[in-house]
């Protein structure tokens, strides 16, 4: 396939994509306190029932009424088969929206979408909490282009274990394993389907795009891209510095959550580096917190730390933990054969332009078939920025034939 390499610093003026633009360049504080979970009847934190095949289902409700999006016809809570870091018999839950209308001949197609960083608690499952405005805007805006929406939570969000934070292949088998279980809930979806996913999910988007032919072996899916926006990748390459000399200052409060989620994604995920024995009591401290805590309360919790008191000794240390963070968080860069676009904010401090443009030059030295988005704005601005071009992007993936 040819590579495509399209650079733009700034969005074209004067254009339809205006007000989303101006939109995303002054975002509010998109982080909020999270009220009770609403499971719409479907409670999966304890569940002990059979683990069928991969991509099967394993029930479906109605997803409750104050949870839906604006836009969306109908809309579906259901739990699935899929793999965690712990193995194969894992379940997820997973949110599915329908666009107003009738479905075209062949139904509708998928967009699969990776959800940001919320938090690792069961309270915090994106299906069990309502839509926030920005979500409102942007799956609306993909139901609105005609897309069915399937939103999976990850394995250990709202089911057994816990969410393995950044751990793109685990979260690579749990989107494609939504979609292959959506498509025997009985609905009006297509075959053809694209990955689209923001901050962590942008990085689980990339891995699902990069191992969809292996792990959908046998699924009679047909992928056609992927859109990620804001992706967080090498940052194993900073991260395996951390120790008790570095960094020397206090980072930004997000930088931190995600510091403190890293730290208890490997350590559940790797309990044979010994991560634990590494961390000092503050360190074990805000690791425990933050297994507990929403995004909100997690960043409350660690605001002005620094996250070098968390260890007594460099991550190095530990024999072969650049390749074990490499091996749970990397983002590959070959081995795609559907179109990448990616789009990231020129002023994003959460996932700085650096981590996106070395992700690009990486897939461009690899000859990967990208197209690159740049945009005046920060981390959460940029899924407004970005979406007309994601949407065109997506309406000329989605017109090949099907193969």
């Amino acid at each position: 396939m040819v590579p495509i390499t399209s650079l733009t610093a700034l969005p074209r003026a004067l254009s339809n994509r205006a007000a989303g633009l101006l939109r995303g360049l002054a975002s509010p504080d998109p982080i909020t306190p999270i009220g009770p979970p609403d499971w719409s009847g479907l409670d999966a934190r304890e569940y002990t029932g059979p683990a069928p095949a991969a991509g099967s289902p394993i029930d479906r409700v109605p997803l409750a009424p104050a949870l839906g999006l604006d836009d969306a016809a109908q809309a579906y809570r259901f739990l699935y088969a899929t793999a965690n870091q712990y193995g194969p018999d894992a379940v997820s839950t997973a949110a599915l929206f329908l666009p107003e209308g009738d479905a075209p001949a062949g139904g509708w197609p998928v967009v699969a979408w990776a959800h940001g960083t919320v938090g690792l608690c069961d309270e915090a499952t994106p299906s069990a909490q309502p839509q926030s405005e920005r979500q409102q805007f942007y799956l609306g805006h993909w139901l609105r282009h005609g897309y069915a929406v399937v939103a999976t939570d990850y394995a250990g969000m709202g089911t057994p274990g816990l969410m393995s934070y950044l751990n793109g292949k685990v979260e690579a088998h749990n989107l494609i394993d939504s979609v292959r279980a959506a498509g025997q809930l009985g609905l009006p979806l297509s075959r053809r389907w694209a990955l689209v996913g923001q901050s962590q999910g942008a990085g689980a988007a990339m891995n699902g795009a990069r191992y969809a032919r292996e792990f959908g072996a046998g699924y009679d899916l047909d992928l056609r891209g992927v859109i990620a926006t804001g992706t967080p990748a090498n940052i194993e390459r900073v991260v395996q510095f951390l120790r008790p000399s570095f960094p020397p200052v206090a980072l930004p409060p997000l930088t931190t959550v995600y510091a403190a989620y890293i730290l208890a994604g490997i350590r559940d995920a790797r309990p044979d580096l010994g991560i634990d024995g590494l961390l000092s009591d503050e360190g074990r401290r805000v690791v425990d917190l933050a297994e507990r805590l929403s995004l909100y309360d997690t960043r409350d919790a660690v605001r002005g730390a620094r996250i070098s008191s968390w260890v007594t000794a460099p991550l190095r240390s530990i024999p072969g933990i650049y390749d074990a963070l490499h091996e749970h968080m990397g983002t590959p860069v070959e081995g795609y054969d559907r179109p990448v676009f990616l789009g990231h904010g020129l002023t994003d401090i959460d996932v700085p332009v650096a981590s996106g443009l070395s992700l690009a030059a990486a897939l461009a030295r690899h000859r990967q078939p990208l197209t690159l988005k740049l945009y005046p704005t920060d981390h959460f601005g940029t899924v407004y920025a970005a979406a007309d071009d994601a949407a065109e992007f997506l309406a000329r993936v989605m017109e090949h034939e099907e193969n």
